[in-house]
């Protein structure tokens, strides 16, 4: 079953609202929100999907770079950096504007994926990494945050053979991944939920449609 409770009348609380998905590599995020989108989309709202780094014609040109494997020589600030360019141009060109006009705004990483993979894996100090988000997003921020929580094993296992730059960095690296996306829910409970990507495809989906749908019919405080 696709809504929890039966009733999809939930979801109209979502419209003009930033929700992302986010978590390691092979967590299973872009399809969850890819299955997401068209669950709202069939309850009636208008939903924008914005892929970061990418969604937009510079943003693409930025992702080719940053996930190029033969750019093995990339800073850490420079990544951050380029991520945090790439994601400016998709605030401003398409998740602001989607936002005004009500609709619910999907997002495949966001922020959230700096902090863990440039901060907690990569050693920038999350002081640096806050101050360049306040910068490139302008004011904009998730809603919520859904981390599809899984060990880097089970997320190699799903990868495969062929990585990109970021995917190949090792399992040390994505450990402190993992770790990272982890502290971030214990630091802002209220911005996150945690959804154990490790169970089967159905299991995972009712976790995050009961998770999301207890988030958005909370009393107000």
């Amino acid at each position: 079953m696709d809504v929890s409770s039966g009733d999809s009348s939930w979801l109209l609380r979502l419209r003009g609202r930033f929700l992302v998905f986010d978590g390691p590599d092979g967590s299973g995020k872009s399809t969850a929100l890819k299955r997401f989108g068209a669950l709202a989309r069939a309850a009636g709202l208008t939903v924008t999907e914005a892929r970061d780094p990418g969604g937009t014609p510079v943003g693409e040109r930025i992702r080719e770079i940053l996930l190029d494997p033969i750019h093995a020589e990339m800073t850490v600030r420079t990544e951050m950096l380029l991520y945090m360019a790439s994601r400016a141009q998709l605030v401003d060109e398409m998740i602001r504007p989607a936002l005004a006009r009500g609709e619910l705004v999907l997002g495949d990483r966001f922020v959230s994926s700096t902090l863990a993979y440039q901060g907690a894996a990569g050693g920038m100090p999350e002081a640096d990494i806050l101050h360049a988000a306040e910068v490139a997003c302008a004011g904009t921020w998730p809603d919520l945050t859904v981390i599809l929580d899984v060990d880097e094993a089970a997320a190699a296992r799903r990868l495969g053979m062929l990585l990109d730059r970021m995917e190949a960095k090792g399992a040390a690296f994505h450990r402190k991944v993992r770790a990272g996306y982890l502290a971030q829910t214990r630091r802002w409970p209220e911005r996150h939920l945690v959804v154990d990507a490790s169970k089967d495809v159905e299991g995972v989906w009712s976790d995050l449609i009961g998770g999301v749908e207890r988030w958005a019919t909370r009393p107000k405080p």
